[in-house]
């Protein structure tokens, strides 16, 4: 299968360089280059592509507002969106996560990883490690306010997929929590995917900022 991608981005060289990276890797096919935040939702909306890699500062319509119009917008549900970006700040990785950013990744990451990350979100997971996970965590713990959830939906969550929310807003794979609970991995995946459904998450990202803001799970102080 081959990974469709969308590069926004406001520096050509930055964009050459990724470009090169993909089109010598097998399974890639960059479709789109964008210079700014409105230019990558339009060729997201022309494309539909797999994901789209999308730095935060751009002139005009920055990464997060561009973020949040593509997975606002039902047309393009199967896009997703890696933000990608030289500015390691807090506000910046729970800004991404809540606008429906399915992953977050430094500039300075290897090459290896970037392909492992469009990877990894292309097959649906979110790219969530556990040194970003920790970020959003501790963000989580100076936010008080919490985003509702529909009651009948936390009331249709069983014990058991508490406890797996719990894992996966930790920051642990499919793999992590089939081991941890001593389960099979298709049944995490399972899991999983019946409390997206419950919750309304998109993808594994929104699920763990809903877990936070809905109060479902209680970040811990350390």
């Amino acid at each position: 299968m081959t990974i469709t991608v969308v590069l926004a981005d406001d520096q050509a060289l930055v964009r050459a360089g990724f470009r090169v990276l993909l089109e010598t890797e097998d399974g890639f096919d960059v479709v789109g280059e964008a210079g700014d935040g409105a230019q990558a939702v339009a060729l997201a909306a022309e494309h539909k592509p797999d994901i789209v890699v999308m730095d935060v500062r751009m002139p005009g319509t920055d990464g997060l507002e561009a973020t949040r119009r593509i997975t606002a917008d039902p047309a393009l549900a199967g896009v997703k969106v890696l933000v990608l970006t030289t500015f390691d700040v807090d506000e910046y990785v729970y800004e991404a996560l809540r606008s429906g950013a399915s992953g977050f990744l430094l500039k300075d990451t290897e090459p290896v990883e970037l392909l492992r990350a469009l990877r990894v979100v292309a097959a649906g997971e979110a790219l969530l490690a556990p040194t970003v996970t920790r970020r959003l965590i501790s963000e989580f713990v100076g936010r008080p306010e919490h985003r509702r959830i529909d009651t009948a939906a936390v009331k249709a969550i069983t014990d058991r997929e508490r406890e797996v929310l719990g894992l996966v807003a930790g920051g642990l794979s499919n793999d992590e929590i089939a081991a941890h609970l001593v389960i099979s991995t298709a049944t995490a995946r399972t899991h999983v995917s019946r409390i997206m459904t419950k919750i309304g998450a998109r993808d594994r990202a929104q699920l763990v900022v809903l877990a936070y803001e809905s109060g479902l799970v209680t970040p811990r102080r350390h």
